[in-house]
């Protein structure tokens, strides 16, 4: 008889899987519902308001595009828009890319 012969019966019998702990979840979900409402509903309400001034351009109206390029708008198409940046200077450029709308008579004063 060895030592090992006597050590084995008195191992103990394995514990019991622990019950998951929702506590250690909790966190997470903390985390996020803070991004999503401090990051992405801010982006999205910014892309619904971006979307709402793109599809309301018309003809004429004064633009900054995302180059930072300032246009009058000729033309207006589905994707596409067609903008004269100066006299005679037309500019083929995607919807998107406008950055924002100016007040009328904000190219002839700059």
């Amino acid at each position: 008889m060895t030592f090992f012969d006597l050590v084995s019966p008195a191992y103990a019998a394995p514990a019991a899987a622990p019950a998951f702990d929702w506590a250690g979840l909790l966190p997470m979900v903390v985390i996020f519902v803070l991004f999503y409402f401090m990051l992405i509903r801010p982006q999205m309400k910014r892309a619904k308001e971006h979307k709402q001034m793109v599809d309301a351009l018309q003809v004429g109206d004064e633009v900054v595009t995302g180059g930072g390029a300032l246009a009058r708008v000729t033309k207006v198409g589905e994707a596409y828009l067609t903008v004269e940046i100066s006299k005679d200077t037309p500019v083929v450029i995607q919807r998107a890319s406008i950055q924002t709308v100016l007040p009328k008579g904000t190219i002839a004063s700059a």
